[in-house]
Formats: structure tokens, sequence, C-alpha cells
């Protein structure tokens, strides 16, 4: 046979595969019916097991793996399509609405926002763009920012959450797990990084550096130009221009910013010193308070998988079975576990629509460790 009789062949039996498909899918709602009356759980292991072996046994060996990975997506989708027939509010699912019905129309112009670091910080300036009228309370570290929340100091705080260049900032994402926080907005920042010295300092006589963490990585390629300068690390970009404008030092130097030149009475070295143009950071608002805003179409949430092959996969059919687009993905040890891991997820999905009510009631009763951070609109 030549190309064309092979694909009217292949054709033909797509047809009986969609036709047999979509009863298979009837049956499941009829399933569902079944178990939402008895109260029956939507997924029952041992029936998946003994499924699975029994397609295996019938495919033979050359495709045993093959049909295995067919039947674990049909049996994956089956379970997603009883959801959605089942689907009853979950604790979760209520506490969502009710954020969306008693959140104000308008993210708030003034309130009380901790940030880390000093006048001059980035995260001053990702606050500042967010609220029109901040009263911002400095603290010393990504945890005291929390801390301030936590205990009613501060209404949000601002922390960054990832860098283009750079990478996830760790801290923030170990803090959000360890409190029981909602991310209500987030802002991503061109950040432009320029070194900065004392008043008639050449870069020739700089012997130390100072800079916050991710901005010396963020500025790698040119501190690598640089013989014999001491890298040291510091809390903030802002902290550190306030050090080399107070030392009685002249060889000291900080990657900052240029409204740290201006606010500390420094002077531009050097200029863009980070690795590429292109550098951007997200910084996110972080309130104890679920609060959803109208426009919300981003979502981040975490969960933990069973260690086994496809757990993940699974979890991905069903987002994308669901027409949700994933924008993040990345995974973190859990503490204490061997070779166990959270994946931390963000998403394109507009709250407001039921496939996003679904995939959260799936998550929510079906899928580890899952919680939910919020759902929030980006802004510029």
């Amino acid at each position: 046979m030549d190309i064309k009789e092979l694909r009217e062949k292949v054709d033909s039996i797509n047809e009986k595969m969609v036709s047999l498909f979509a009863e298979r899918m009837e049956l499941s709602e009829q399933i569902a019916q079944y178990k939402k009356q008895n109260k029956l759980p939507i997924r029952d292991a041992e029936r998946e097991r003994q499924l699975l072996n029994k397609v295996s046994d019938l495919a033979g060996e050359d495709m045993s793996a093959y049909t295995r990975v067919l039947f674990t997506t049909m049996m994956d989708l089956s379970r997603s399509y009883q959801s959605k027939h089942m689907q009853t509010k979950s604790e979760l699912g209520l506490k969502i609405s009710n954020a969306l019905s008693q959140t104000p129309n308008l993210f708030p112009e003034r309130a009380h926002v901790a940030c880390q670091g000093i006048e001059g910080a980035y995260s001053q300036k990702a606050c500042d763009k967010m609220f029109t009228l901040p009263d911002i309370m400095y603290v010393n570290t990504f945890e005291n920012v929390f801390q301030a929340v936590d205990t009613g100091l501060c209404d949000y705080g601002i922390v960054p959450l990832e860098n283009s260049t750079a990478g996830s900032v760790n801290m923030t994402y170990d803090l959000l797990a360890k409190y029981d926080f909602y991310i209500v907005r987030s802002i991503k920042m061109q950040i432009n990084h320029v070194l900065l010295t004392k008043s008639g300092v050449r870069l020739d006589q700089v012997k130390e550096i100072y800079s916050h963490e991710q901005a010396i990585n963020q500025c790698s390629s040119f501190l690598r130009s640089l013989k014999g300068v001491k890298i040291t690390v510091v809390a903030n970009t802002a902290i550190a221009a306030n050090m080399v404008a107070t030392s009685d030092r002249t060889d000291v130097a900080a990657i900052s910013s240029h409204d740290c030149a201006e606010q500390y009475g420094l002077v531009i070295q050097e200029g863009k010193v980070q690795n590429t143009d292109s550098n951007f950071t997200k910084f996110i608002c972080i309130s104890k308070k679920l609060e959803i805003y109208p426009g919300a179409n981003r979502t981040s949430l975490v969960f933990s998988t069973a260690n086994k092959p496809g757990a993940l996969y699974n979890v991905m059919a069903r987002l994308s079975s669901l027409g949700i687009n994933v924008i993040k993905l990345e995974s973190r040890p859990i503490v204490g576990r061997d070779f166990e891991f959270m994946f931390y997820f963000d998403l394109d999905a507009s709250v407001y629509s039921k496939e996003f009510s679904q995939l959260i009631f799936e998550l929510e009763t079906q899928v580890e460790g899952f919680k939910y951070y919020g759902s929030y609109s980006e802004v510029n």
C-alpha cells in the first residue's frame, strides 16, 4: 500500500477510536453519578492497577509500555471528567468565592507595607509602583517582611520572587511555604545595575565591592573582568550604597541603582553592569488575607507528587485537558524527605472561569501537599 492508503486506514481507525472514547467518557459520567450518590472517592487505585495490568497483557510485550501510557492518560482524563460532574464547593473553593465577593473593586492606594532594606531599595521602587501613597516600614531581612505582615504591623509586604538572569529567589519560595500567606499582586521591573563610588575615585582604585547576592549574580560578567577586587555580599543594594557613602574608605564601591546614586551622594562609575539589558525582577505583594482583585489572571500554587514515573505528567495532562497554560514550573526539594520535591506553578488562568474552579477542586481533593498561593494580576 502507498502512503495515501495507509493514512486512509489510520483515519478510519481514528474515527472508531473517537467514537469509543466518547462512549467510554459517557460511562465515566454514569460512574461519577454513582460515586457521588454513594459517597465514594473519585480515584480507585486498586481498580486502576488491575486495568493497567490487564491492558498491558492484552497488548503484548512490544506494545505493553505504549499501552500503559495511553490508558494512564485516558484514566486521568476520566478522573477529570468525573470530577467535573461530582464537583461540589470545597473548603478552598468557598474561600476563593468569598474573596471574590468581598475584595474591593480597586487595589488600595494607601497601605502599611513592609520592604526589606532602606530607602532606595528595589523593593521600595516596586512598592511605589504598586501603591500610590504607601507607608513603608523598612526591615532587615525577607523573613522580617513576612513577620511584619504576620504580626499585623503591616497590611502587605513586598519581596522579590525571581530574576530573568539569576533565577528564582529561593528564600522567598521557602518563606511562602513557611507562612500561610497569599500573593495579591505582582510587578515585573527592569533592573539596571550601576557601579557607585565616591566622587573622584577611579575604577582601578576600587578594592572591594558591596552588593546583594542576587545583584552580584546578575553582574557576574562585569565582576569577573575585575582583577583583585573583593566581592562582599550585603543585605540589600541600597544598603550597599549607604555603606560606601558612610565609609571612611575611598577604595570601596557598590552595585546599586541610579536612584541610590542621588539618594546617597555617590557617582556612577560604570553604568549598566548587569549581564544583559533584558534584566527583569518579579516582585510580589503578599498578604495574610486572601484578596482577589478584579482582572486576576495569574494563579500561583504548589503541590507534591508521588515519587513514581508519570506522577507529574498526570498533573500536566490534567492542565492540558482544561486548556490551562503553565507560565512557570519549578521544583524544590522537600525538607526532611530524600529525593522528593514540591512543584511550584504559575498558571495563566482567569479566576472567573469554570476551568479554574474545576482545577482547584481536582488539585485540592486529589493531589498531595497542595497549597494555593492566590490569584492576582501583574502590573508594569
